[in-house]
């Protein structure tokens, strides 16, 4: 919710292009954010849970994908990992930041792995080095949601394995 109404006015005051709002039919929790994490989501990617020093492994989300990123940061915080969790709803305004503001986000040479239930390729540019995406190439499977969502690899288990493959 605070993500879609921040990116509605990022919208309303665009005036040199088009703007695209794509926004999910699932029922989402929401995710409580400081109001510098607030401001933060006009920056196009921001770090939403942090885990007090230099992360093991950066997991990115977007949209219905955050809440998965953020229950596997919490599993993973529990076996002893230092995790950080980034939001990144718009990719044009993060790359548009200036480059110290993403190595801050993304730390170079920290492995990372983006979630994203669409297309994969463009989330490899912020995997940067080893790491993965969990995403798809595939169209047209018809399913519940749960069962797309557990047959593609979209569930907590499925990142926390990912994860302690790279670490």
């Amino acid at each position: 919710m605070v993500e879609t109404a921040v990116a509605w006015t990022k919208a309303v005051e665009r005036a040199d292009g088009p703007t695209s709002l794509v926004l999910s039919r699932q029922a989402l929790a929401p995710m409580e954010r400081t109001p510098a994490q607030v401001a933060d989501v006009a920056r196009g990617g921001y770090v939403l849970v942090d885990c007090g020093s230099t992360p093991e492994c950066v997991l990115i989300a977007t949209g219905s994908e955050v809440a998965l990123a953020v229950d596997a940061a919490k599993r993973l915080a529990q076996a002893g990992r230092r995790i950080r969790v980034v939001s990144m709803p718009c990719t044009g305004a993060f790359d548009a930041q200036p480059q110290a503001y993403r190595d801050a986000v993304l730390p170079t040479g920290v492995p990372c792995v983006a979630i994203e239930a669409g297309v994969r390729d463009g989330w490899w540019r912020y995997v940067r080095g080893p790491g993965a995406v969990i995403g798809m190439d595939t169209f047209g499977a018809s399913a519940p949601a749960k069962q797309l969502f557990e047959h593609f690899g979209f569930t907590p288990e499925n990142i926390v394995r990912t994860v302690e493959g790279l670490l």
